[in-house]
């Protein structure tokens, strides 16, 4: 299907967006958008699919088809969607507590299979709609309303998720970076196969500034690196900043120091079939080593819902099946009287 002219209003509903004021669902929502026009696939060929949640209300603010689902069972729902309607465009809505907690078998199968959605990982590390418990990617020791004297257990990190479900793309966003959350959505989009976007996310009310010590700008550019296939891993106010092999492991240098020269820097290759080093690159957490913004890994695969419409049309044709009736009464049949 040729790909027509859309603008963002185009995949807007009329519907009142009722997120609360400065929540930054509001900005995923816009580059979500966005990036739909820019992508350049009709409304009426596009689903959006979420689970339950602050995040998952993103649906009622689309001129699409569109799923409201149960919680945790947007992935399954998406899965079975796309297999019956491969031509769709798919997008998947969760946030940390929906996909990760209850939904995280869903999670990781969907990933394995690597059906072809494009699952939005809201990630605020926090229960926003059920009004501010712990989630499964809260740090430990972090006190809520349901862990009054702090949690007592480790969080999952989406990407090491991921990774150990043999995921073929994997990115990164932060909410108030709109350019690079458009462009991390369109790779997504045109990647096929399970794609996850990580964005993190603000709760204003809940968790207000849980990623500042990141995100915040006046630490933004020592503490992210913004990667980009076939370009040199530098960061930095001025891009002084490098990452270099240090043995098996990654080292953050300044180019120019030390016998450093931008010919140590490290390469991008999103492409690569290995996942060793987008695994180093994915767990890098904004401490020691900045933390990877963009799009990490993608890599092409076979895709569970073309394989599946395969084998369908390969039973079909060997069988002479081209209905369910015709497979019921295949073979000898009897009546009883």
């Amino acid at each position: 299907m040729e790909s027509q002219a859309y603008i963002p209003a185009n995949y807007k509903s009329d519907q009142a967006v009722r997120w609360c004021p400065g929540c930054g669902d509001h900005a995923i929502l816009n580059t979500l958008h966005k990036a739909m026009a820019a992508l350049g696939v009709p409304p009426h060929m596009t689903a959006v699919i979420s689970g339950i949640g602050c995040s998952s209300r993103l649906p009622y603010y689309m001129n699409t088809y569109g799923f409201h689902t149960i919680h945790g069972r947007a992935a399954a729902i998406a899965t079975g969607f796309k297999v019956a309607n491969p031509e769709m465009t798919v997008w998947q809505i969760s946030g940390d507590g929906d996909g990760l907690a209850i939904g995280g078998n869903h999670f990781i199968h969907a990933v394995r299979r690597n059906v072809d959605i494009n699952m939005i990982l809201f990630n605020n590390k926090i229960y926003g709609l059920t009004k501010g418990q712990y989630s499964p990617t809260s740090d430990r020791g972090f006190v809520s309303k349901s862990s009054p004297y702090g949690t007592t257990e480790d969080p999952f990190i989406p990407a090491e998720l991921v990774f150990g479900a043999r995921g073929n793309f994997f990115a990164r966003s932060i909410d108030v970076e709109l350019a690079t959350s458009q462009e991390v959505l369109e790779a997504a989009a045109r990647h096929k196969g399970t794609s996850v976007t990580e964005i993190l996310q603000n709760c204003v009310i809940f968790n207000n500034g849980i990623h500042n010590p990141i995100t915040d700008k006046a630490v933004r550019a020592e503490r992210t690196i913004h990667l980009r296939h076939g370009e040199k891993m530098l960061f930095g106010k001025d891009n002084e900043r490098g990452l270099v092999r240090d043995g098996f492991l990654l080292k953050a240098v300044t180019v120019g120091q030390d016998g450093y020269t931008i010919d140590d820097v490290l390469t991008h290759d999103a492409h690569c079939q290995s996942n060793f080093l987008h695994q180093q690159l994915a767990m890098m957490d904004g401490h020691e080593l900045p933390l990877a913004l963009g799009v990490i890994r993608d890599v092409e695969a076979p895709t569970y819902d073309a394989a599946v419409s395969e084998q369908v049309a390969e039973v079909r044709a060997r069988k002479g099946f081209s209905s369910l009736r015709d497979m019921i009464l295949a073979g000898d049949t009897w009546t009883v009287e």
